[in-house]
């Protein structure tokens, strides 16, 4: 196998690894908070801040760095309209997810103190939740639109 078969191999499963971990963890969060029950929430978002740590940024990292080197690779210039939009909704679903990363820790910890204390969750945990939702949608078109993108590569 070539190291560009085997670059791109790795390429695809960690954009395959980092969309499913983010669909999946949407659907978690989504299910536990749906619940209002306090120790699914806090054990659902205990996960997904690891699995966050682990598999998302870890991919996220990985993601530019193999996507340049197949560009290299295989001759491509970067100044390719295809290549630039996904540059940019790569960045863009990036801003999006620093504030949900952020988020999903906060909304962790209130769970955590309020299920210490016997206590309900505070009122800006329903904002946080909010927010959290409205920021994973421009995240979410934005990685389907570079799988589009690099599948196509329309010129």
């Amino acid at each position: 196998m070539s190291f560009y078969l085997l670059l791109k191999t790795l390429h695809i499963l960690s954009a395959t690894l980092l969309f499913g971990t983010g669909l999946g963890s949407a659907y978690y969060a989504l299910r536990a908070w749906r619940s209002g029950n306090l120790q699914a929430m806090v054990v659902t978002f205990r996960h997904l801040v690891t699995a966050d740590w682990l598999f998302i940024a870890t991919s996220a990292v990985f993601q530019p760095l193999s996507g340049l080197g197949l560009v290299y690779l295989a001759g491509w210039p970067l100044q390719q309209a295809w290549l630039q939009w996904s540059l940019g909704l790569f960045v863009l679903a990036g801003l999006c997810w620093l504030p949900v990363l952020w988020l999903q820790i906060r909304l962790r910890d209130m769970a955590e103190q309020a299920l210490r204390e016997g206590g309900e969750l505070p009122l800006r945990a329903r904002r946080y939740m909010a927010i959290w939702f409205v920021l994973g949608w421009p995240a979410f078109v934005a990685f389907i639109a570079i799988f589009f993108l690099m599948v196509a590569k329309p010129a």
